[in-house]
């Protein structure tokens, strides 16, 4: 894949797009952790919290990345991401995590521990939608983070505001999911035309927007009707 080709350019946007919508949630808790600790130190966690799951975030990426590589495992990850994009659908995730000591390692170890459990579907995501480049990994996450941390207000209001943005980025990991199913060698044989691979996708992605947004709704009618 060649560096500001098309093919290049859209798959960083996807990578940005994924990190934007779903990892509010770790921006949110880094600022949580921080608000624990003495003013003096806040700043100081912000950053050094920022910078360190960054980096683990970069490393277990590229390890996905690479294991991706092995046959089956597209399929496997792919399975996994269409029902990472079904949950993204009914629910928004609720991460109750407190720091376990009041001092400046123990939020920063806190922070890299609850990163890593809490971004296993960032991971698979990032990892399906790079195509095996390292350099489009270190580049999204690199840019994305960042953002989200600074930003994560604006972009929790930005997405209670416009709900529908919640349905597109389950679209888009839909559409990354089936993406990386077509690319598995085991799957690979039975699609012998780019049309065929274009009609899997579409139905993919339309199969699973229905079926969430059918489930979100009935529970949702279920939660306003009187016991």
């Amino acid at each position: 894949m060649e560096i500001l080709s098309s093919e290049f350019l859209s798959a960083l946007i996807t990578i940005i797009f994924i990190d934007l919508i779903l990892a509010g949630d770790n921006a949110l808790l880094i600022g949580l952790v921080a608000k624990n600790l003495p003013k003096s130190q806040q700043k100081s966690v912000i950053f050094w919290g920022t910078f360190c799951a960054i980096l683990v975030r970069i490393v277990l990426t590229l390890v996905a990345v690479k294991l991706l590589q092995y046959d089956g495992l597209l399929l496997v990850g792919g399975i996994l991401l269409l029902y990472i994009s079904y949950k993204l659908l009914l629910t928004e995730e609720d991460h109750n995590v407190k720091p376990s000591k009041k001092n400046f390692w123990g939020a920063i170890g806190t922070i890299l521990l609850a990163d890593i459990l809490m971004g296993v579907d960032n991971i698979i995501a990032v990892a399906g939608a790079a195509h095996g480049s390292t350099l489009l990994v270190i580049i999204g996450l690199i840019v994305s983070i960042p953002i989200v941390v600074w930003g994560s207000a604006f972009v929790t209001k930005l997405m209670e505001k416009f709900p529908i943005i919640i349905v597109f980025g389950s679209a888009l990991l839909t559409w990354t999911a089936s993406k990386m199913i077509v690319k598995d060698s085991y799957v690979a044989p039975f699609f012998t035309s780019q049309e065929a691979i274009y009609k899997f996708e579409i139905i993919i992605v339309l199969v699973v927007m229905i079926i969430g947004l059918s489930v979100k709704f009935l529970l949702k009618r279920k939660e306003v009707a009187p016991n």
